[in-house]
C-alpha cells in the first residue's frame, strides 16, 4: 500500500552499499529500512507513514542521498 503522508527515497548508490544499508536499518526507530538477503537496502513501504521525522537517516548518509517528502504539504 502506498504511503499517504510520507515518502522516503534513498539514492541507489546508498541502497547498494551494505554498510550504509545496515546503518539505516539500525538508526530508524520505526523500521522504515531493512536489508535484503543480498545486504542491499529495502524501504518498508508499510512503515513509511510511521516516520517521526527524526532525521537520523538523513544524518547517517552522505548529504542529499536520503529524502523525506511530506506528501500532506503538497496538496
Amino acid at each position: 500500500m502506498p504511503s499517504m503522508f510520507i515518502r522516503v527515497e534513498v539514492d541507489p548508490s546508498v541502497a547498494r552499499q551494505p554498510t550504509l544499508a545496515k546503518k539505516l536499518a539500525e538508526v530508524c526507530p520505526v523500521d522504515i529500512f531493512a536489508q535484503n538477503p543480498d545486504q542491499s537496502l529495502r524501504v518498508v513501504d508499510d512503515n513509511q507513514d510511521e516516520c517521526v521525522l527524526c532525521d537520523l537517516c538523513i544524518q547517517a548518509c552522505p548529504p542529499g542521498t536520503v529524502k523525506i517528502t511530506k506528501l500532506y504539504e503538497q496538496r
